[in-house]
């Protein structure tokens, strides 16, 4: 049964997971990162997904995790029962144009009429 559910999550969630990919990507683009300069960008296809159960509904949520090579962690992707959904990936990079600062990661929040993200920025060490 659970095999099942988390089949029709994939198949439901995944054109737009791919979205919320592209969206990311783009505005990693966006703040001066070059493709070659992350490692793995967030692609939809490339995490590896599970179900966990929202402690308020009892409903099936949907969540991904990307890996590099070395099986670290680089970022998850959840799909909430009610529709909404929070992504973050790590860059953990300096920034390519604003030497201050230090990428941390990109987040991403919202729902599908309502894509948002954001780079997770900390002061660099001088």
């Amino acid at each position: 049964m659970t095999e099942q559910v988390l089949i029709a999550q994939l198949e439901l969630n995944k054109p737009f997971g791919t979205q919320i990919c592209q969206q990311m990507v783009e505005a990693i683009k966006k703040i001066g990162f070059a493709e070659q300069d992350i490692v793995n960008l967030p692609e939809f296809e490339q995490a590896e997904f599970s179900l966990i159960q929202d402690p308020y509904t009892a409903d099936h949520n949907l969540m991904g995790s990307w890996y590099d090579d070395n099986k670290h962690r680089l970022g998850q992707i959840q799909f909430n029962s009610d529709g909404s959904f929070y992504a973050e990936y790590d860059i953990v990079q300096p920034h390519p144009s604003k030497k201050k600062w230090f990428v941390e990661g990109m987040s991403a929040w919202g729902n599908r009429g309502d894509i948002r993200t954001e780079a997770k920025l900390l002061p660099a060490l001088e």
